[in-house]
């Protein structure tokens, strides 16, 4: 049988290893900023209803655009947005994806802000986008003065801009954003897949898109929704995004099943959605925990921490699996990050840490 290094591979992709975190049997699985919370018994009733109904009509292929969709997630989100303005796709990767086989490829380049959400790079990757990694400063913050000098130093097709940030977990300045499109030549997308978990008074990009044609809002329902295992992620943009987007979308690229799932779980979205509030206390509880403990915490809008451990975080993060707590090692030295879950889980995590 062959292996891998017997084929004719691309040779800037020779050496690397897919995306992915551990997927091991453990009590407590905190590593991928799901929602520990299972879909309500009325949702779940919802779901197979929508999707029993399409079953015997899956010989035809589905509604390509996916309008009836997009007119509940335009809904859903406000700010005046249609059906137009609003696009989806198989998760907020596969929806970024689009953007930089649009607006990115060869000779072309997409900017970022180190640490931030490690698909990008890979997702530029992918297209033949050139990769732009920026760091960020002490304590991981991104100030508009830092944004503008990146962007004009570089002046790349695509900027993105996590908000919250992941890994970090800290939503933006508005004023970062404004900076940015002021002087970006080209699209700025922002990441805010964890919005709805943001601390009050967090303002959304989405305030901005009347003004900025060229700004792009990347949302994913796999997380506050508790819908990650229904992929199903989305943008708001112009509507001039969303016909550039269509130019490279594959053809019927969201089954007829997964349209009918994600339209019945919006149509519940005030009774998903209740379990945000859960979520936040419990992720305020770890960091308060945390840092009386002594840890050095990054300040979190998401469903997540970022804490430091004070030394190797691989060997802490063995420590934790050992006690029978997943985290996320995501490559920063002496930092590990921890999913918001259920009180349970909480209660898990921070026991498990008085062993580091």
């Amino acid at each position: 049988m062959s292996a891998l290094s017997d084929l004719p591979l691309r040779a800037d992709l020779v050496g690397r290893s897919p995306y992915g975190a551990p997927q091991l049997d453990v009590a407590v699985r905190l590593n991928t900023n799901e929602n520990s919370y299972p879909v309500p018994e009325p949702v779940v009733a919802a779901i197979a209803d929508a999707v029993a109904a399409q079953l015997r009509d899956l010989n035809r292929y589905p509604d390509r655009e996916a309008v009836a969709l997009r007119a509940d997630l335009a809904a859903y989100l406000g700010h005046g947005l249609g059906a137009d303005g609003v696009w989806a796709a198989n998760g907020s990767n596969e929806v970024q994806q689009q953007l930089l086989q649009a607006f990115g490829g060869p000779g072309r380049v997409a900017l970022g802000f180190t640490p931030g959400y490690s698909m990008h790079p890979l997702l530029a990757l992918g297209t033949g986008t050139r990769w732009v990694g920026v760091p960020r400063g002490d304590g991981f913050g991104l100030t508009a003065d830092e944004a503008v000098a990146a962007v004009r130093e570089h002046a790349p097709d695509l900027v993105f801009l996590c908000s919250p940030n992941n890994p970090t977990g800290t939503a933006l300045d508005p004023a970062v954003v404004t900076a940015v499109l002021a002087v970006a030549p080209g699209m700025v997308v922002v990441d805010e897949a964890y919005a709805e978990f943001a601390r009050p008074g967090t303002v959304s990009a989405l305030s901005l898109l009347p003004a900025h044609p060229r700004l792009v809002v990347t949302r994913t329902m796999s997380k506050a929704f508790g819908f990650a295992g229904g992929r199903l992620g989305y943008l708001a943009a112009a509507p001039a995004v969303v016909d550039a987007v269509q130019l490279v979308r594959l053809p019927y690229h969201l089954s007829a099943l997964t349209q009918a799932a994600a339209r019945a779980v919006l149509a519940h979205a005030g009774l998903l959605l209740a379990t945000v509030d859960a979520i936040k206390e419990q992720r305020d509880r770890i960091v308060t925990r945390l840092r009386e403990r002594g840890h050095r915490v990054a300040d979190s809008d998401a469903n997540f921490v970022l804490f430091s451990v004070g030394g190797d975080q691989a060997s802490a993060w063995r420590t934790l699996l050992d006690h029978g707590v997943l985290v996320r090692d995501v490559g920063l030295p002496g930092w590990l990050r921890v999913t918001a879950g259920t009180p349970a889980e909480t209660d898990a995590f921070l026991a498990a840490v008085e062993s580091l």
